[in-house]
């Protein structure tokens, strides 16, 4: 068993009121500072409160201590390898400035030890970094030095995306249900959208690599004509709150269709997912930050008299 304690903390340049209210929105929809979508969102069973429970990816807890504005402390389940807990605290330092301070104390048992120290620490470190970047991007108008992924950490955010799931075609698809008379082939993936990816499904079109024409758009859905080597085929890509789903619909006329895809379909699920993770992962290190999303927000609620403004 080895004893493991991981400080962070860094000065904000405003004052602590202003960032404690960001740390009480915490696992909200409109989370701040935690580092989606790059990385899992915070997802708690309800508001930011003592005995809330959740977590991230596959690191659990449960919400052991809360101050509105000043403290939060999770503790893990035990016997998950990583006893211990995690604690944010903001604490002023003056009228204007402020101290943010992360606390990580745990023990790790067989296997996780070596997780901790070649994996866990290095992601852990990162993520803590850019929760500080987004308080002063969201707080303070910006990051002098931003956190720099080490090639150790990208490669690590590489193996560890998420995989798309198979489902069942959603009700929703109506475009794609309705746009071949039959079906000789059907499939369909998700993937979560966490907060910060594009909404419009129009984004997503680079799943498939080739511009393949748009036949129509409708209640979030985009139905794109993937016709190839005289394969009739549909492809489309629905959003809805929780989800992007990527489906196919294919049919099969003539014999060098079916010769066709009959070589095809074997490495289609494999091609599909890939793709659709790849672009998944594109569009999430593309997107703005959780601070970057917060202070456009205020400066619109400001730009229309909100009084929720900052």
């Amino acid at each position: 068993m080895t004893a493991v304690r991981n400080v962070h903390e860094r000065v904000i340049d405003a004052p602590a009121a202003a960032v404690g209210a960001l740390l009480d929105r915490l696992s909200a929809a409109d989370d701040p500072i935690f580092p989606t979508p790059a990385w899992p969102r915070m997802c708690l069973d309800g508001p930011l409160a003592v005995s809330a429970d959740g977590g991230h990816g596959r690191i659990r807890y449960h919400v052991t201590a809360y101050e509105p504005g000043r403290r939060v402390r999770f503790d893990t389940p035990p016997g998950g390898g990583l006893d211990g807990y995690h604690e944010l605290t903001v604490a002023p330092l003056g009228a204007e400035r402020c101290c943010v301070r992360h606390v990580l104390e745990c023990e790790t048992r067989g296997f996780f030890r070596l997780q901790w120290a070649c994996v866990i620490r290095h992601i852990h470190d990162t993520m803590i970094e850019e929760i500080f970047d987004n308080i002063e991007r969201a707080a303070a108008h910006g990051v002098a030095r931003p956190m720099r992924w080490s090639p150790w950490v990208r490669l690590l955010h590489r193996l560890g995306w998420a995989r798309p799931q198979a489902v069942a075609s959603p009700a929703a698809a109506q475009l794609i249900r309705t746009s071949l008379d039959r079906t000789d082939y059907e499939d369909a993936y998700r993937m979560e959208l966490l907060p910060g990816l594009p909404r419009d499904p129009a984004a997503w079109t680079g799943i498939l690599r080739d511009a393949f024409p748009v036949l129509a758009q409708a209640g979030g859905e985009l139905l794109l004509d993937v016709n190839t080597a005289g394969l009739t085929a549909r492809a489309s890509i629905l959003i809805d709150e929780r989800y992007v789903t990527l489906s196919t619909a294919v049919k099969v006329d003539g014999l060098r269709a079916r010769l066709y895809w009959g070589v095809v379909k074997r490495v289609h699920p494999f091609m599909a997912r890939s793709m659709f993770r790849r672009t998944h992962r594109t569009l999430a290190l593309a997107a703005p930050s959780a601070g970057e999303r917060s202070r456009a927000a205020a400066l619109r609620a400001s730009a229309t008299g909100s009084p929720n403004a900052g």
